[in-house]
């Protein structure tokens, strides 16, 4: 996993409460025009499996975004994450923001497989606030990346849950994407029992017929290294994909992300350049 030096031991802490980014959802100020319209949504048994839904607060339709939040499989919290959620259906969408299960309570694949029952209530519900279940697109930030990346390039995922055609466009923020061998505890947990390996890397179902994803990196970011956001965006474009990438210099893995909240905001144009795009592929 580490022949790039992908992973930082120390990933699941961006999900952690004294993490930047959480602290952000407490103490940040949030984006006017958007609010918190439903929460504790469920689309499964588990309680991990809930979502909450923020929308505009002008009447719709908008499209729909599933945003997937980090933690390395095996943290995180939808409590921490409203913020960016805001952030996004401020600027013109109906926002799902789901929890799904983590390691050690599960492994590969059911945290795909969450992400993917999610998307497909996510469609449902979105619809009585506003949002259009044909205008529907997947997002995240490094685990949760690599989660919209599956869901979006691996079509058994929404297959399963009956909805094959739902994704219209995936974007992915320091995602990790292609990173075997499994050589740090965070990939050995999630994915060390997978039977065929492969099967775990959004870069292994590239295809001409994907919906077109964004990609962004730090060029700092030490955690998820930006070469896995060119090989992917490269693997795409070889097979006739539709696919953008763009790496923000100076900036580090929770920078990224950081950038979604007003306090960081001039820092980068990544909130204007994730939501630029899905506009531009969801109308």
């Amino acid at each position: 996993m580490t022949r790039r030096g992908l992973f930082a031991p120390a990933l699941g802490f961006l999900a952690a409460a004294c993490s930047p980014l959480s602290l952000l959802n407490s103490l940040g100020p949030r984006d006017p025009g958007a609010r918190r319209v439903a929460r504790d949504i469920a689309y499964g048994q588990d309680p991990r499996q809930r979502m909450d839904l923020y929308a505009p607060t002008a009447p719709g339709p908008y499209p729909i975004l599933v945003f997937f939040y980090g933690g390395g499989w095996d943290a995180g919290s939808r409590d921490l994450y409203g913020w960016a959620a805001q952030a996004l259906s401020a600027r013109g969408f109906v926002v799902a923001l789901p929890d799904y299960r983590l390691v050690p309570q599960v492994v590969f694949p059911a945290f795909i497989e969450d992400a993917a029952a999610a998307t497909a209530m996510a469609a449902k519900v979105a619809l009585r606030h506003g949002g259009d279940p044909d205008r529907l697109g997947v997002v995240g930030h490094s685990a949760g990346a690599h989660l919209a990346m599956m869901i979006a390039l691996d079509r058994r995922y929404m297959q399963a849950v009956g909805r094959p055609d739902l994704i219209k466009a995936a974007a992915g923020l320091a995602g990790p994407y292609d990173f075997l061998p499994f050589d740090v505890a965070a990939s050995r947990n999630a994915f060390g029992r997978a039977p065929d390996p492969t099967l775990t890397q959004p870069v292994t179902f590239v295809r001409p017929d994907a919906p077109p994803i964004w990609l962004g990196h730090g060029t700092a970011d030490v955690v998820v290294h930006a070469e896995d956001t060119t090989i992917l965006d490269a693997r795409m474009k070889a097979v006739g994909g539709r696919s953008e990438a763009k790496l923000y210099p100076g900036l580090d893995h929770a920078d990224l992300l950081a950038t979604f909240s007003p306090l960081f905001r001039k820092k980068a144009t990544v909130l204007t350049d994730v939501t630029a795009f899905f506009h531009h592929n969801l109308g």
